[in-house]
């Protein structure tokens, strides 16, 4: 049974590396942006309570997943059900340069002008990711990364871009 959760930073590649994974082993795949902004409303948080209500039902409607996001405590919840934790951390250059030819999301942004828009805030969470210390932090994800048990990886480059995928 497949239960892989990703996390890093914005950039890091996690949804390029989620949909990868989901559609070559045909899993179910959660973006937790998806369910922790309000939709058509990004930069507003949805209720923290409906967001783990969220989290858990995919959680208990899948037996294989693929589960990808930035937030660490609902990466924390999953966690306890994943068969595999995949930390994804190439580096503040490297988040940036993805984050610069970031196709348009349209599940996120209503034009690709309006993701642009907010590229300046994008690249300056980017950057703040390391100096932080929130649930959002790279110091947080080292933690939940140190603290977990079981199967983990830590992988400083994308697989799928590199041609080194396992």
């Amino acid at each position: 049974m497949m239960r892989v959760l990703l996390f890093g930073n914005a950039g890091c590649g996690k949804t390029t590396y989620g949909h990868w994974l989901a559609q070559r082993h045909q899993l179910p795949h959660l973006d937790l942006d998806l369910i922790v902004w309000e939709p058509g409303r990004i930069a507003e948080l949805r209720p923290a309570a409906a967001v783990r209500g969220d989290l858990q039902r995919f959680i208990d409607e899948h037996s294989r997943w693929i589960i990808e996001g930035c937030y660490g405590e609902l990466i924390e919840i999953a966690s306890a059900d994943c068969t595999e934790l995949l930390f994804l951390n190439p580096g503040e250059a490297q988040c940036i340069a993805n984050c610069l030819r970031r196709p348009w999301e349209p599940a996120k942004y209503a034009s690709k002008a309006d993701q642009d828009r907010k590229l300046p805030a994008l690249l300056d969470w980017v950057r703040g990711y390391y100096r932080r210390d929130d649930a959002w932090s790279l110091s947080w994800h080292r933690r939940i990364y140190g603290t977990f048990d079981g199967p983990k990886r830590e992988l400083t480059e994308l697989p799928i871009l590199t041609g080194h995928v396992d």
